[in-house]
């Protein structure tokens, strides 16, 4: 889901779809698990472009339907349609990082809303905060930058890489064929899955070993 760049102070945390200066809220929906139909509000931000539906319907049927006890990192959440959704079907972990703050101000009130304790909410840097984390510590990790910036999207994979378990995913959505020097540069993972619904690509990146 949406997102900002730490070398790019101009590029949104929350680069999406085509501008919208309303700032009103419109609703998600979650579509499996304990909170499954429940409406949630999201923000009309400039650039904010929640996941769709069918492609979070297809990620989930990719990862298994249930994340019972699994951790999960949201890095650039905007929404936090795919973060709630992880949430949702048992994830015991969902960190999510939201640079801006009144993204994230609504990411801490859709959060109280559900009463989610498994959720844990970052305004911060996305590169930044992955940065500092600690490796392996991750079973699912969704990577949605704002499209159109293939530099921060292989950024955000070099880092996010050490953060996945060994027999972690790491899910990347953009608006663009994913280049293929970003997998290279990734020893010894490979595209598993890969999608396209409109202007959307999603792609499920395993180590090769867990294929």
């Amino acid at each position: 889901m949406p997102r900002s760049s730490a070398s790019r102070p101009a590029a949104s945390a929350t680069s999406r779809r085509a501008p919208s200066h309303s700032g009103k809220p419109h609703t998600i929906r979650i579509i499996g698990g304990n909170w499954k139909r429940t409406p949630l509000p999201v923000l009309d931000l400039e650039g904010l472009r929640p996941t769709p539906d069918r492609v979070r319907e297809t990620l989930f049927n990719w990862l298994g339907q249930d994340l019972d006890g699994q951790r999960c990192l949201d890095l650039f959440a905007g929404s936090g349609a795919l973060g709630f959704e992880a949430a949702s079907r048992g994830a015991s972990r969902v960190l999510m990082v939201e640079r801006s703050a009144r993204a994230a101000a609504q990411l801490r009130a859709n959060q109280d809303r559900l009463a989610a304790r498994n959720i844990e909410i970052a305004e911060a840097d996305a590169l930044r905060l992955a940065a500092g984390l600690a490796p392996g510590s991750f079973d699912v990790i969704f990577l949605d930058p704002p499209f159109g910036d293939q530099a921060l999207l292989a950024r955000a994979l070099e880092l996010a890489a050490p953060l996945a378990a060994p027999d972690g995913a790491i899910y990347v959505e953009c608006g663009e064929p994913l280049e293929p020097a970003a997998i290279e540069a990734l020893a010894g993972w490979i595209v598993a899955r890969e999608g396209k619904a409109g202007a959307v690509r999603y792609h499920l990146l395993r180590r090769q070993n867990e294929e």
